[in-house]
């Protein structure tokens, strides 16, 4: 016989899944799923919603999968719902664990509000390195994962190997051919308000959406990567860190495995929840580590014995302006 008091939380939680889904993704993918049960919620993902191309070994799957995690505990926490993660990731049933009951709600300092708060900035920053209090904050977040870590390295100091790994991303057309499929550089698009990336959320003028949308078509790519495509936008991307500013890499600990990058997952999101509460936010960058070449050429600028343990690069820093909110399915 099912204990109705243990289910009446959960059916709560369906009124905060729009909250839930403000957990950052690669490609804004939002893989996510939800699977009600009398006796916890699992979570797991949409393979339709994976980037089979672009993260072949599912480190981003697994990272986003671990942000919505911790969006999930913030959320109950803040509306005083107790329900803790058992994890439990296994690839054949497309799930990385559940939520059950507790004892109590989770412990944490942030709120729905932080959550909602939250959001990737493609603009430019303002020059400076992280305030030392800030720095502080992030590495106590890292090393709470038993030797998991984050990094931090001047801007300037990835120019080189941003430029190769866009070449590397803009040369391989298997991954535009995924990338197109989650980009939305016009409001016309069918699904412009759901998910994927926006002309908007990526900080583009509407000449340069119009461009993007152009030299990555099926039409004109494949003659254009001919004449130096991948070259001209990844020099167009190397201004990106050319300023006094900071970049973060989130390092796995040794052995990670794959509940191991969900939990540096919950990491990384409560990492962005510590600076949104500055007023400083992220720009994902890991196509560095996308790119087996400067993935290597990275962990050897870090001194990290397997390249394998960067899960995450991101430059960080102060916008100098607002940017435009990702668009979300719920």
């Amino acid at each position: 016989m099912t204990d109705s008091r243990a289910a009446a939380p959960f059916h709560a939680l369906r009124e905060l899944e729009h909250d839930f889904w403000r957990a950052p993704s690669a490609h804004n993918t939002q893989p996510w799923v939800l699977r009600y049960g009398p006796d916890g919620v699992e979570i797991g993902w949409d393979p339709e919603r994976a980037l089979p191309v672009s993260d072949p070994t599912g480190r981003d799957l697994r990272l986003g999968l671990g942000a919505f995690v911790e969006c999930c505990l913030i959320v109950c926490a803040d509306a005083g719902i107790a329900v803790d993660f058992e994890p439990g990731h296994r690839e054949r049933d497309l799930r990385v664990g559940r939520l059950v009951a507790s004892a109590a709600p989770y412990a944490t300092p942030f709120s729905a509000e932080d959550v909602r708060r939250r959001g990737s900035s493609r603009v430019p920053y303002e020059p400076g390195r992280l305030p030392e209090p800030v720095v502080e904050e992030l590495l106590q977040e890292a090393e709470q994962e038993s030797g998991g870590a984050v990094r931090l390295l001047p801007c300037r100091d990835l120019t080189r190997l941003l430029r190769a790994a866009d070449r590397h991303q803009f040369g391989a057309p298997e991954v535009v051919t995924e990338l197109r499929e989650w980009m939305r550089l016009t409001p016309s698009h069918p699904r412009y308000r759901l998910d994927g990336l926006t002309d908007r959320a990526l900080a583009l003028g509407r000449a340069e959406a119009l461009g993007l949308r152009t030299a990555l078509s099926p039409a004109a790519y494949g003659v254009l990567r001919n004449l130096g495509l991948p070259y001209l936008l990844a020099a167009a991307s190397g201004g990106l860190l050319d300023y006094n500013g900071d970049v973060l890499v989130l390092v796995a600990p040794p052995g990670c495995d794959a509940d191991g990058q969900v939990a540096m997952g919950r990491v990384l999101l409560r990492q962005m929840l510590h600076l949104a509460r500055h007023g400083l936010s992220t720009h994902p960058l890991s196509q560095i580590i996308d790119a087996p070449a400067t993935r290597d050429g990275l962990a050897a600028l870090l001194g990290v014995d397997a390249p394998d343990r960067l899960l995450h690069v991101a430059r960080a820093g102060r916008p100098i302006g607002p940017a435009a909110r990702s668009a979300r399915i719920v």
